[in-house]
């Protein structure tokens, strides 16, 4: 959806200044990646795939199995499911993530030759992908810029006062219209929406958790408007 297709920003008092927050992070998290392990776009896709409802680190604990014993889509598109659910044991689910992942493989290879595309339409028609997947494969994977609204970003998001939503696509939405609102056409003016989207990620996982959020000793605490957070047990 292009910026003339977005609705304004729901306006919330004291909201975290966007150009001033994410060049905290920036600052916090300079070389932010996934932390999702991989060799290309198929084995991101199939590991994000897999990380619905579990961790990064419980699926980097399962994929360098999965991707030795069925090193390309071929392999994994002709597995026994019942061997795949074995390696996918840990992260539960393992009948449903291994029918997935094999769907996905096969899918692959009869709608695009084995390539992962880099077109939302496309990904988000294949098993498994949703839009959050999507934006992660193609942000990481192809350079592309945008947002992916995990737990944490709609964390985070709620927080700085960038949006009130829980629904993913409106928290998304907000904070795109957010950082559009304050960015230009030049280059230089511009927010990458993946580091961005990478930079929350972290900084959720690390400092501005859920439950026992670390304010006194986090950096954005000056721009923040729930910097009082800590200690209350809130989620917002």
């Amino acid at each position: 959806m292009g910026s003339a297709a977005r609705r304004a920003p729901h306006e919330v008092p004291g909201a975290a200044p966007v150009r001033r927050t994410t060049e905290l992070l920036a600052h916090l998290y300079p070389t932010a990646r996934t932390e999702l392990d991989h060799d290309g776009p198929a084995q991101l896709l199939i590991a994000t795939v897999l990380s619905t409802q579990t961790t990064d680190a419980r699926v980097n604990s399962v994929t360098p199995q999965l991707f030795s014993r069925w090193p390309d889509l071929p392999a994994l598109a002709a597995a026994d499911p019942q061997q795949v659910e074995e390696v996918l044991r840990p992260l539960g689910m393992g009948p449903t993530r291994a029918r997935r992942v094999i769907a996905l493989a096969a899918a692959l290879l009869e709608r695009h030759g084995g390539q992962v595309p880099d077109d939302e339409t496309a990904l988000v028609a294949l098993p498994g992908v949703g839009r959050k997947t999507s934006h992660v494969v193609r942000g990481v994977a192809f350079g592309r810029s945008l947002l992916a609204v995990d737990t944490h970003v709609g964390r985070l998001a709620r927080r700085f006062g960038w949006s009130t939503a829980t629904d993913p696509r409106r928290v998304e939405d907000d904070v795109v219209a957010r950082v559009e609102a304050v960015t230009g056409p030049e280059a230089d003016g511009a927010i990458d929406l993946t580091l961005l989207s990478l930079r929350l990620i972290l900084h959720g996982r690390r400092v501005c958790t859920a439950r026992s959020p670390r304010c006194a000793e986090c950096a954005l605490r000056e721009v923040c408007p729930s910097a009082d957070l800590a200690g209350t047990g809130m989620t917002a």
